[in-house]
């Protein structure tokens, strides 16, 4: 996606930058400069990174190729939630059962990192609680009430509880979904205000922002053993880096763009429903997600629309009427809306492994990564970005359990791997209408 892209997102028409954000950020580097710390990534978790890093004391900046929440961290679906995409069966698999458990753990203090940032740096991000994962057919009821009996019983996590059809009915005014996951600890915010909140209290205590400074090189271990990051115009020598990249890393680092896939997925957002139709449709204002691989996912707005997208796109390609399509399929959800416009539709990349699985972990002993969230990341890029700093700080104890989740690269090498994933989904496509 380019630049008008981010433009055209509703969320970039409703930004509301904090007072002193012009003056926070410092515009492009110019020249060659110093820091403690490099950050490459203007999102969530490059800006949770440099505000942690920054409140510990160090000398940070921050290069962001275009401007603060250009990805997915500034036009994402925004629902903040519990766990990782994988699912805790998987990674228990993975890395084994303790191990796994210190994941679960650092994603539900995720949740309440991002309420704490929230109010402590007065972050305007229309933060609502309430998140449900909803079964369209009798497997996927049977998938959710499993879950959570596993949340509660092995994880003592009480916040889930599962939603029988004819409540359902009352909390979502369609007659698609046949029950629900229902957890008041998750919710959903505009992530383009929440990121440039971040950047804002970042550069507040006292790291340096530099936007359409896109980092073209990184190389670490000079004599004096420090890094050096080059932009077009300029470069940054620090004692050390972190990438926060994601479906943007190109060839900055080819060792990490081989294990994670760029995927697309589109939003639409509906014309303003007022206060009364918007509530009509999802009664407890939760952001609501079906458990296909195709998925569907929604909620409401602060302005009383409905925001509503899915459709991911794993050939990479942008299809042609995305927004024709993708208000189809919010008809086929809500065909009481027949009779609305769209106002705005956009689209954006988000980076998957291959085990779905996030990937942490370190190019060098002073080059650290942050990528892998496999549309997970909502809540799990802020605390991503403060385990660095703790690694960085001499506590990696956390940090180093996602660095032994293992990873491989998508096989067929550039010119195969995508068309054997599309193959693969297409598996998986075929599993959602059985």
């Amino acid at each position: 996606m380019n630049a008008g892209d981010a433009a055209r997102t509703w969320y970039a028409t409703t930004a509301k930058l904090p007072a002193g954000t012009p003056a926070a950020f410092a515009g492009a580097v110019r020249g060659d400069t110093e820091a403690d710390v490099c950050v490459i990534g203007g999102g969530i978790a490059g800006c949770s990174a440099a505000l942690h890093l920054a409140e510990k004391g160090y000398r940070v900046r921050l290069l962001e190729a275009h401007e603060i929440g250009f990805g997915a961290s500034g036009r994402s679906g925004a629902q903040t939630i519990f766990g990782v995409a994988c699912g805790q069966e998987k990674l228990t698999k993975l890395i084994g059962a303790s191990d796994a458990r210190c994941v679960w753990d650092v994603s539900v203090e995720a949740l309440a990192l991002q309420r704490a940032l929230i109010a402590r740096h007065g972050i305007d991000c229309d933060y609502v609680a309430g998140q449900m994962h909803v079964a369209i057919k009798p497997r996927q009821e049977n998938e959710l009430r499993a879950e959570v009996a596993m949340l509660q019983d092995q994880y003592g996590y009480r916040s889930v509880r599962y939603v029988e059809r004819n409540e359902l009915r009352t909390l979502i005014d369609s007659d698609r979904y046949t029950g629900a996951m229902l957890d008041s600890n998750s919710g959903h915010l505009h992530p383009l205000n929440y990121t440039l909140g971040l950047a804002t209290a970042a550069a507040r205590a006292g790291a340096t922002i530099h936007t359409q400074s896109a980092a073209v090189s990184i190389a670490a271990g000079d004599a004096a053993g420090l890094v050096q990051v080059r932009t077009a115009q300029g470069s940054v020598r620090c004692r050390q880096a972190v990438l926060c990249c994601n479906a943007y890393v190109g060839n900055l680092a080819p060792q990490l763009s081989s294990r994670i896939m760029a995927v697309g997925t589109y939003i639409v957002a509906s014309e303003v429903l007022g206060a009364q139709r918007a509530a009509s449709l999802i009664a407890n204002n939760a952001a609501v997600t079906d458990i296909n691989w195709v998925l569907d996912y929604f909620r409401r707005s602060s302005d009383h629309r409905l925001l509503f997208g899915g459709r991911v796109s794993y050939s990479g390609l942008d299809p042609l009427g995305t927004g024709a399509a993708t208000r189809a399929r919010m008809i086929k959800v809500f065909p009481q809306l027949r009779d609305i416009k769209i106002d705005f539709a956009w689209g954006g990349y988000v980076d998957i492994t291959l085990n779905r699985a996030p990937d942490f972990g370190r190019l060098s002993p002073n080059v650290y990564y942050l990528q892998g969230f496999s549309g997970h990341g909502m809540a799990l890029t802020g605390i991503a970005g403060k385990l660095v700093a703790e690694a960085m700080a001499g506590t990696a104890e956390r940090f180093d359990v996602f660095a032994r989740i293992p990873h491989h690269g998508f096989p067929g090498g550039r010119a195969l791997r995508r068309p054997a994933l599309v193959l693969a989904m297409l598996w998986y496509r075929l599993r959602d209408l059985l």
